[in-house]
C-alpha cells in the first residue's frame, strides 16, 4: 500500500452515512481526507480535525484506503471518473455504496486497472449504528485488498465479515437480506389490514409477532440447511399445508375488500408448488418452484 500517514483515510460523500464513516476515522486517529459534492457537509468534519479535498482526484492522493459511500453507482462512477488522473497503486477503494453485483464487478476492474486494491461492502445498519461491536458489515474482495483495509473497516464495526473474494459477494448478501426483510414486512403490514378489519389493534398485533420470531428464526435456519443439502422429505412442515394456508389468506382478504395483492402473489406461488407434484415434501421443497 502506498504511504502517505499509516493510518490515513479518505472519504468520498458525505451524506449521513459518510459523514458518520469519517467522524469514527477520525475518532480513532486518522489522517482523514474528505470530499462531498456539496461543500457545507464538509464543514463540521473540518472543525472535527479532517483535511477538506478540493476535487475527488485530490482526496484520492491523499489517503492510503479510499472509503466511498454515495446514492448509487451512477453517482459513485460519475465521482471516481474524475480521479483516473490521481495516484492509485497500491491503495484500496473500499465501496460502500449499494449496489448490485455486476456494478461491483465492473467497478473492481476499475480499480483492478488503475493499481488499486477494491473491496466492495454491505452496510446492514443505520448511522447511529456503526462503531458498534456488533455492527454488521459484510466485505467481499480480493484477499489482497482486505488485509490492509481491515483496520479501517475494524474502526467502522468491531467484527466486520469478509464473504470471498467474489467482489460481487456483498451485494448478494445485501439483496438476499433485503428479500428476507422486505418479505417479512410485507406479510406483518398485510397482517396488520386484517387485524384493522377485525377491530383488533394493530401494537397488540406487532407484540404477538415479534414474540414467535425467535422461534421463527430458528424454523428458518432449519429450512435454509434443508435447501443447502437439497434434503426435501418432509420433516417439520409439510408444504401442502402452507398451500391451504395461504389460500385462506387470500380468501379472507377477498371477503374483507383488503387488497389482494400480496396473498394473490403468496398463493399462487404454493399452488405453483402443488401443481409441481411437491405438497407432500418439505417447506423446504419452495426453492424448487424458484429454480424452475
Amino acid at each position: 500500500m502506498k504511504q502517505h500517514n499509516e493510518k490515513s483515510a479518505a472519504v468520498l460523500g458525505l451524506g449521513m452515512m459518510g459523514a458518520t464513516l469519517a467522524k469514527l476515522l477520525l475518532a480513532q486517529g486518522y489522517d482523514v481526507t474528505v470530499w462531498n459534492r456539496s461543500t457545507d457537509k464538509s464543514v463540521p468534519l473540518a472543525e472535527a480535525g479532517a483535511k477538506v479535498a478540493a476535487t475527488p482526484e485530490e482526496a484520492v492522493n491523499a489517503g492510503n484506503v479510499i472509503v466511498m459511500c454515495v446514492h448509487d453507482y451512477a453517482a459513485a462512477n460519475a465521482i471516481l471518473a474524475r480521479t483516473e488522473a490521481a495516484d492509485w497503486k497500491g491503495k484500496v477503494l473500499v465501496q460502500l455504496t449499494s449496489g448490485s453485483p455486476a456494478e461491483a464487478e465492473r467497478l473492481e476492474a476499475w480499480a483492478e486497472a488503475l493499481g488499486a486494491g477494491y473491496l466492495d461492502g454491505a452496510i446492514q445498519a443505520a448511522p447511529q449504528q456503526m462503531g458498534r461491536e456488533d455492527t454488521p458489515l459484510y466485505i467481499s474482495g480480493k484477499k489482497s485488498a482486505w488485509e490492509p483495509a481491515l483496520p479501517v473497516l475494524k474502526t467502522f464495526a468491531g467484527a466486520p465479515e469478509w464473504l470471498g473474494e467474489g467482489a460481487g459477494l456483498a451485494s448478494s448478501v445485501d439483496l438476499a437480506t433485503l428479500s428476507g426483510i422486505y418479505g417479512t414486512l410485507m406479510g406483518f403490514f398485510h397482517g396488520a389490514r386484517i387485524m384493522e378489519h377485525a377491530g383488533f389493534p394493530v401494537d397488540k398485533y406487532a407484540g404477538l409477532l415479534t414474540g414467535i420470531l425467535s422461534t421463527f428464526g430458528e424454523f428458518i435456519k432449519y429450512e435454509g440447511q434443508l435447501v443447502h443439502e437439497n434434503r426435501f422429505a418432509k420433516t417439520e412442515s409439510p408444504l401442502g399445508i402452507s398451500v391451504g394456508a395461504s389460500a385462506r389468506i387470500l380468501e379472507q382478504a377477498k371477503d374483507a375488500g383488503i387488497n389482494s395483492a400480496f396473498p394473490d402473489y403468496l398463493a399462487g406461488m404454493f399452488r405453483r408448488a402443488a401443481d409441481m407434484g411437491l405438497a407432500d415434501e418439505e417447506l423446504s421443497a419452495m426453492i424448487k418452484v424458484l429454480r424452475a
